[in-house]
């Protein structure tokens, strides 16, 4: 398996149990709030890594070119806005709309990934890209009633706009990450992988931690109340990102976009062997799609 892969399928189970530990926060947390505990949190965990990995190449740390941390400063104000965006669109009526244009983040990543970095896939993998998305959207709107023609109706409402753009924001922090470790000095990619985790982390701590601290110091507060929590969530979140900006270092980011999307299985499988609830046969069918795309992107990027 190439390591790319291994770590984007890390990545995406990481993910989805850091999504299943932060139900827990929910009435605890404002939005806001609950996006600091990812990165504060999630920072001496990514300075864990950064120190074990150093120690274990016996390589030095890599080091920050002026580019790489303007494009970090970039990269996570991109997910913030992004995760903002997201829980926008929950906020809106048409729910099923705005989460479904979410999703189309691994197209509009390879999009973003050729205009700013020149790369290039194979038609394979463009199939299984667009493959993989439709098998999203069927599982993101199974059971909602929404056709594809009330998709392109709804082009203009709020939460599809909405969607649109934190799909954008998420590709977007994706090619920017990839830029930022290609524009550090020649060496081991997945080592400045990690240097590039704990500055963006440390960054949005900051970006996000002063925002809280002057509009809503009691969810300041709340944020070390909740201490136990949300330094789980933090955790799971650093482990994430480091698999995440790992992968993009190897691969395009729409390929591993692409691939991550077997989150939505892992999710699928905690609710059917975990919860013990009955999956539908939207899910399966939804899965098998979602699936046969993943399996293209593969052989396509082959």
């Amino acid at each position: 398996m190439n390591p790319w892969i291994a770590f984007t399928l890390t990545a995406a189970l990481f993910q989805c149990w850091r999504t299943a530990m932060q139900q827990r926060l929910r009435g605890q947390l404002s939005v806001n709030a609950a996006g600091v505990v990812r990165y504060l949190y999630g920072v001496p965990v990514g300075l864990a890594l950064l120190l074990f990995y150093a120690l274990a190449s016996g390589a030095p740390v890599p080091g920050l070119t002026p580019l790489a941390f303007t494009l970090c400063i970039l990269a996570g104000f991109g997910q913030i806005l992004g995760t903002n965006l997201l829980i926008m669109a929950f906020g809106h009526r048409n729910f099923a709309v705005g989460t479904a244009y979410a999703k189309t983040e691994a197209l509009q990543s390879a999009v973003v990934g050729i205009l700013l970095l020149g790369e290039h896939l194979s038609g394979l993998a463009w199939l299984g890209i667009a493959v993989g998305v439709g098998g999203v959207l069927y599982l993101s709107l199974a059971g909602r009633g929404t056709t594809p023609g009330e998709l392109l109706r709804g082009l203009t409402q709020p939460a599809a706009l909405c969607g649109i753009g934190a799909g954008f924001c998420f590709g977007f922090t994706g090619v920017l990450i990839r830029w930022a470790n290609g524009d550090m000095p020649a060496g081991d990619p997945v080592h400045k992988a990690l240097v590039l985790l704990v500055v963006t982390n440390s960054l949005q701590t900051v970006m996000q931690g002063a925002w809280l601290a002057c509009k809503e110091p009691d969810q300041f507060r709340a944020v070390f109340a909740t201490w136990r929590d949300s330094s789980q969530v933090g955790a799971l979140s650093a482990l994430g990102s480091a698999c995440w900006f790992s992968a993009f270092a190897l691969a395009p980011v729409a390929l591993v976009r692409a691939v991550g999307q077997v989150e939505i299985l892992f999710t699928l499988a905690f609710s059917r062997f975990y919860l013990k609830e009955k999956a539908s046969r939207a899910d399966v069918t939804g899965s098998l799609v979602v699936v046969a795309g993943v399996v293209l992107v593969l052989i396509g990027s082959g």
